[in-house]
């Protein structure tokens, strides 16, 4: 398996972009996300803090893209209780999905990676397709469940509508919502989800 890119070296110039906290609204939680600019291309790292079916959690992630938003490498870690959690999320360049090295052939084809515990991984299909006003389009992701912490293709699209403003649906979920988006792409309104309470775009 060779992710995509992976024989770049690290790169030393890093620039955070922008920087966001969530409250989560169907139960309590928060997560703080960063957007940092890489000279091989993005990364998106937070950690989102809530309850579970009772349970604390904190969760760590770290998502790689490249130059255009193409999803290279993700890492997931910390705890849902007494559970703890390390995965690695690996794209291959032929768009191949490993977790843990393990091939996960339902999401083949996949550009994106959507973590089903934050907000901030819509952030990057909503940069790679730079919709129009007007436009549409499916939005197929290699999706996260949580959780279970199991791979899934997820059947998604985005419409958008104005300057702010996607209609998205996820017809698996039974959701069809407006979001509210900031100028770098961050969801700032996910109805029933979550709610940006401070973003700062640089």
């Amino acid at each position: 398996m060779e992710p995509e890119n992976e024989n770049a070296q690290e790169e030393n110039m890093t620039m955070t972009i922008a920087t966001i906290l969530w409250k989560r609204l169907d139960t309590e939680g928060h997560d703080a996300c960063r957007l940092v600019r890489r000279d091989d291309g993005w990364q998106v790292r937070g950690e989102a803090i809530f309850l579970h079916e009772g349970k604390p959690c904190s969760v760590r992630y770290d998502v790689r893209c490249d130059a255009s938003w193409r999803t290279r490498l993700a890492t997931v870690d910390g705890w849902v209780g007494a559970r703890e959690l390390k995965l690695e999320i690996a794209r291959s360049k032929d768009a191949n999905w490993f977790l843990n090295a393990v091939e996960q052939s339902q999401a083949f084809g996949c550009i994106d990676i959507d973590l089903g515990f934050t907000p901030a991984t819509n952030l990057l299909a909503l940069r790679r397709f730079n919709l129009g006003i007007g436009e549409e389009t499916p939005a197929s992701a290699a999706y996260l469940s949580f959780p279970e912490l199991r791979m899934e293709l997820l059947e998604q699209t985005y419409r958008r509508t104005s300057e702010t403003n996607y209609v998205y649906r996820a017809p698996v979920f039974g959701y069809a919502e407006v979001l509210e988006v900031s100028e770098i792409g961050f969801i700032t309104h996910y109805p029933g989800l979550w709610e940006g309470v401070l973003v700062l775009d640089r």
